[in-house]
């Protein structure tokens, strides 16, 4: 063999030993932390979701951000302070936690928000508050465009809703690239990922510290799956093209809004909020000093309260 030929066994190898390694990893993250819900068939696609509190009343309907996953608000204290007076449904969004993704359909908000109609159809849920955290207040404000499925009103938390000229959306789209990102998904991204997953955590969080209910209770093993960080990156790159086709709807929003953010957020600047109450015209504007991007655990209290003000309108 020559040198060329060696190398390229070598390499080729070492692809294969990590795709194996990645592949038996994941099976492993999902041994240990197994659903924590329940699941809903709906045009084809397996959601993973929970239902607690009462089911005669008012329902709350909460979507996580980006790379997230349902765990992200039971450890914020969230759902159980909602569910003292609410029925609340909380999804794994498609592709992340236990929610399939199908690789045929561009998951844009909009499809997101088409498909869980459907899942709260079938659940027999009508006229909810939705609140949506970070990506998912992009989900949310699909649902509330749509014309024909009825929300009570939205709670937006941490959300992008107009575009920007931002790097970090091109440099974390990469293993959303056809092929390659398949390439990349199994092989040296969940290494990179779980190189830089205690500084991004740090980053969401700050300048808070990362609360140790998190540490201990979020289930960061199956955010570096393959299939996950795929998800992640198809998000990542569809932000910045999602809000361009959003806010020119903002005006005709007739619901109640209330709008949380983070002052001191490092990932989306709270100017994003402030515009948009610009742009509401039934919105509230609540900014929450000494808070980041997990403005859902900095203050989870005051967006409970946001949400119960409008379920009980």
């Amino acid at each position: 063999m020559t040198t060329a030929e060696t190398l390229l066994l070598i390499a080729a190898l070492l692809l294969a030993i990590l795709v194996i390694g990645n592949i038996g990893f994941s099976k492993l993250a999902e041994r240990r932390n197994p659903p924590i819900g329940k699941f809903i068939e709906c045009d084809r696609v397996r959601l993973h979701y929970i239902d607690r509190g009462d089911p005669a009343a008012p329902c709350v309907v909460l979507l996580h951000g980006n790379g997230s996953m349902i765990q992200d608000f039971i450890i914020s204290g969230m759902v159980d302070l909602l569910a003292r007076s609410n029925r609340v449904v909380c999804f794994d969004r498609p592709g992340f936690g236990y929610s399939q993704r199908p690789r045929l359909r561009v998951w844009s908000a909009a499809a997101q928000a088409a498909l869980l109609v459907k899942a709260l159809e079938q659940l027999g849920i009508g006229d909810p508050v939705v609140l949506g955290h970070s990506w998912g207040a992009l989900v949310a404000i699909a649902l509330g465009v749509r014309k024909d499925y009825p929300i009570r009103g939205l709670v937006l938390a941490s959300g992008y809703y107009f575009p920007t000229g931002r790097l970090d959306v091109w440099l974390m789209s990469g293993p959303a690239i056809p092929v390659l990102g398949d390439l990349v998904s199994y092989t040296v991204a969940p290494i990179i990922s779980w190189a830089v997953l205690p500084g991004a955590l740090r980053k969401i969080f700050a300048p808070r510290s990362v609360p140790l209910a998190f540490k201990d209770g979020f289930p960061a093993s199956l955010v570096l799956r393959p299939t996950q960080l795929r998800a992640a990156a198809e998000e990542s790159a569809l932000l910045i093209s999602t809000a361009a086709q959003f806010q020119a709807h903002y005006s005709t929003l007739g619901h109640q809004v209330r709008i949380f953010h983070g002052v001191e957020d490092q990932v989306i600047e709270f100017k994003q909020a402030r515009d948009l109450h610009k742009a509401l015209p039934r919105s509230d504007l609540h900014l929450v000093p000494n808070a980041g991007h997990m403005v859902t655990h900095a203050d989870p209290a005051a967006i409970v309260e946001a949400v119960n003000s409008i379920a009980n309108s």
